[in-house]
């Protein structure tokens, strides 16, 4: 089959087995600016958007901003395609379904024309800002929840031109509240816990800093006229392989530079407050809410605590794909274990949600070998995901008196991947901002077990409490002397 390169002019010519955008993409507008544009964005936020501009409802384009430099070669493969990549839905069954995603009509990097970014950020047809910034994007100390001025917000409050997200939304707000422009509607689609009020606060705590200079009273204009409604957002969306490219022209004859790929399940809960104009995204399958938060919660504590469960886990026992843990019986059984006895008694109920069918559906989608995941993706940056996603489960649960010893054997798991070998003694490429740090208390050959649980930024004063220090032992030992698989075994049965 002949291979047709993805853009506009090929967009006519294109099998009909893909899926085309049905609207006029020259007619569309940008009404939205994206920070972080990723594989997750793409496989879900910008199709939300692709679906209302097949409504008609032309004014909410989406302009993608790229913040690090390392977004560059995503950026470069989008624009040489006029902003359009295929979308590719991977059933459980190995089939395909390829569509075409047009909403992205816009794409600059920061590095490249910051003036241009801004200048996009305080336009008046800017009616919303979303980002994905991962977990570690919010300068927060994870052990008080509190704003932490870290090194690149210390560098936007001494340099000429903000390099940072939180440095563009103050200085994209500042100058709409000096032109009289209505301000935008910010939205955060990361998996932290409660998105909108951390950005919130983040934003709110920098610009304060900003304020010892400039006294120009921003940070209250914000507080008063600023909406940032939290969000919980679900896809399974792995990362895009070669393998991936060469299937998609095989089947389809497209030739796309940066497809993305996805399982069909997708999910947007979003709180329905707005700083001015307010998107038509229920019409879209967007489930507008008063209170994200048991949403949020949720998804946070099953799916996100379930992949850190099972992927330091998995890995020291030799699997390298979430599909692989999953298909061990024991495994399985230890993430069905850990959602319904330890992470759903922390849960609030969730309105119109059965928790055990959403459990249910979370082992399948896991279990789904068309779009999983490497362990490895999963495993890194390890020490702010436990965090966000299992320490939580842990501190409620100690509070109520319930079980905590498969989240705690997860915990001693990813220090011990953490540690750079495996249990062959073969390296494990590690990848954690805080590894520096962590290395010295994780590489002793015979160092304190509990030495790490000292490191604050991580557990607060969770490391000083008696029975998640016992449990924790407890587990550190069990990997010691059994090994992952085993230690699984005994915890699981215990």
């Amino acid at each position: 089959m002949t291979a047709t390169p993805l853009s506009s002019s090929t967009l006519p010519v294109l099998p009909g087995t893909v899926r085309r955008p049905a609207y006029d993409r020259t007619a569309v507008g940008s009404g939205v600016v994206h920070l972080g544009v990723g594989g997750f964005h793409r496989s879900h936020q910008a199709v939300y958007f692709d679906r209302l501009l097949a409504l008609g409802h032309a004014d909410w384009g989406i302009t993608g901003i790229g913040v690090l430099a390392a977004d560059r070669p995503l950026h470069t493969a989008l624009r040489a395609q006029d902003g359009l990549y295929t979308l590719v839905l991977k059933g459980a069954d190995g089939s395909i379904e390829p569509s075409v995603v047009g909403s992205l009509v816009e794409l600059l990097l920061l590095d490249d024309d910051p003036g241009a970014v801004l200048a996009a950020m305080v336009a008046p047809r800017t009616r919303l800002v979303i980002m994905t910034i991962t977990e570690g994007g919010y300068s927060t100390d994870k052990s008080t929840g509190r704003f932490r001025l870290d090194d690149a917000l210390a560098a936007d409050l001494a340099g000429p031109s903000p390099r940072t997200a939180f440095g563009l939304l103050a200085e994209a707000l500042r100058r709409r509240r000096a032109a009289g422009t209505p301000p935008f509607t910010v939205v955060s689609c990361d998996n932290v816990e409660g998105n909108g009020d951390l950005t919130r606060q983040t934003l709110l705590e920098f610009v304060r800093l900003q304020e010892a200079r400039t006294g120009d009273g921003l940070a209250d204009w914000i507080a008063a006229s600023v909406a940032f409604p939290n969000s919980m957002v679900d896809r399974i969306t792995p990362a895009t392989s070669d393998a991936d490219r060469r299937r998609l022209t095989d089947e389809t004859g497209v030739a796309d530079r940066w497809p993305v790929v996805a399982e069909p399940y997708l999910q947007w809960v979003l709180e329905d407050r707005f700083s001015d104009a307010r998107p038509p995204l229920d019409e879209v399958g967007v489930q507008l809410v008063e209170d994200v938060r048991p949403y949020e919660l949720m998804k946070l504590r099953l799916l996100n605590a379930s992949h850190q469960v099972m992927s330091y886990l998995g890995y020291l026992t030799g699997y390298r794909r979430v599909d692989e843990v999953m298909a061990d019986p024991l495994f399985h059984q230890l993430v069905e274990r850990y959602m319904r006895l330890e992470a759903t008694p922390t849960l609030p109920p969730v309105p119109g949600t059965d928790l055990a069918e959403y459990r249910r559906t979370l082992l399948e989608r896991f279990a789904n070998p068309a779009v999983s995941d490497t362990l490895a993706r999963n495993c890194a940056e390890g020490s702010e995901r436990l965090a966000t996603f299992v320490l939580p489960v842990i501190r409620e649960q100690l509070a109520s008196g319930g079980p905590i010893d498969l989240a705690v054997l997860a915990v001693a798991a990813w220090a011990r991947y953490a540690g750079g070998t495996d249990e062959d003694g073969a390296p494990i490429p590690v990848v954690d901002a805080r590894l520096a740090r962590l290395a010295p208390l994780l590489r002793q050959p015979d160092g304190d077990r509990l030495a790490v649980l000292a490191v604050g930024e991580i557990f607060g004063d969770l490391g000083a409490d008696e029975r998640f220090r016992r449990s924790y032992a407890r587990a550190a030992e069990l990997l010691d002397r059994f090994g992952a698989r085993e230690a699984t075994a005994r915890t699981v049965g215990s």
